[in-house]
């Protein structure tokens, strides 16, 4: 990766991080539904209109059923959970939950993609999960039915993600990346929109943060898609991923920086746990075959034991590989 393509991967991550300093900042000032609607409703309009600036077409009667299912799944729901966590949830602990999504996006491919979940995956879902109590526990106390519920809609959100990503695999993956940064989030904010007239905030409030919310809508949801986009064409998607890693380091960074949110021992080792199971997740095949290996060295330690044993209690005719042995390269290796 390129010093042009590490600075972009840096902005993404910082910019992204920062989208949970925003919503702790509007969601308790105009409402969550406010906050998640006008973030994904201006960011779809300004990247329609960027399309047609620069002759790109989405296919948007063609595609409409995607963009709204797409939509949804990865823009409008998450906002909106996110949102209102981010009414009782610091900014960092949000953000550290959000490195969740790799995991639940290997747990639904392995059941609708039939890819498998293999011991690696297995246990940075248990690492992914246990990461998980850990922030739960620095977010909640006896009796925090709110922040509980709070935490249990960012983990909710990642769900969502992970649902996104095998719908795109399995249905739309045939649609143009940029077709569905634009369109899924235009279809999310026109979704959203009838929740804001159904609890509308007060109108001086929006026009207070009304700079705040356009900032945080070109920034978060325009720019970073594209910019996204780019390191994927220039870096390719495997590198790109690495953001995912990145976000809870920034946005721990920007809400102790700028919100003076406080940084706890407890909340670095959720994160470090956290970010190592999404890590096993989607790390390349080689963890794989490394846990193999140690399979391997454990089922000769057990050959070892019954030859020896064998030979010091068997006749000499007694076969060292007799029935009940343990084969040598076992079917079904993870």
């Amino acid at each position: 990766m390129g010093l042009l393509d590490t600075g972009l991967l840096l902005a993404i991550s910082a910019i992204w991080g920062s989208s949970f300093m925003f919503m702790r900042y509007l969601a308790p000032a105009v409402g969550a539904a406010f906050t998640a609607d006008m973030r994904t409703l201006i960011a779809g309009i300004v990247l329609a209109f960027f399309f047609l600036v620069i002759r790109f077409r989405p296919g948007w009667r063609k595609n409409v059923g995607h963009f709204l299912v797409i939509g949804l799944l990865n823009a409008g729901i998450p906002a909106l959970l996110y949102s209102f966590a981010a009414l009782s949830l610091p900014a960092s602990i949000e953000a550290i939950l959000n490195a969740l999504s790799p995991l639940f996006g290997a747990v639904f491919s392995a059941i609708w993609l039939a890819e498998r979940l293999t011991m690696r995956k297995t246990l940075g879902l248990a690492l992914g999960l246990a990461g998980v109590a850990l922030v739960a526990g620095i977010a909640t106390g006896p009796g925090e039915r709110t922040e509980l519920l709070s935490v249990g809609a960012c983990v909710l959100a990642t769900v969502c993600y992970g649902l996104a990503g095998v719908y795109i695999r399995k249905k739309a993956s045939h649609v143009k990346p940029m077709a569905v940064a634009g369109g899924s989030q235009l279809a999310a904010g026109l979704v959203l929109l009838p929740l804001v007239f159904l609890s509308p905030p007060p109108a001086a409030q929006v026009i207070r943060v009304a700079p705040v919310i356009l900032v945080f809508a070109l920034l978060c949801n325009a720019a970073a898609f594209l910019m996204y986009f780019r390191l994927i064409a220039s870096a390719g998607p495997t590198k790109a991923l690495t953001v995912t890693f990145l976000i809870p380091v920034s946005g721990m960074v920007l809400g102790a920086v700028l919100l003076l949110e406080p940084v706890t021992a407890r909340m670095l080792l959720g994160t470090f746990v956290i970010l190592a199971g999404s890590a096993l997740v989607v790390a390349p095949g080689f963890l794989d075959s490394a846990g193999a290996g140690v399979y391997r060295f454990m089922i000769r330690l057990i050959r070892g034991e019954n030859r020896e044993q064998r030979f010091t209690t068997s006749s000499p005719t007694t076969p060292a590989d007799g029935p009940g042995a343990v084969p040598e390269d076992p079917p079904g290796l993870p």
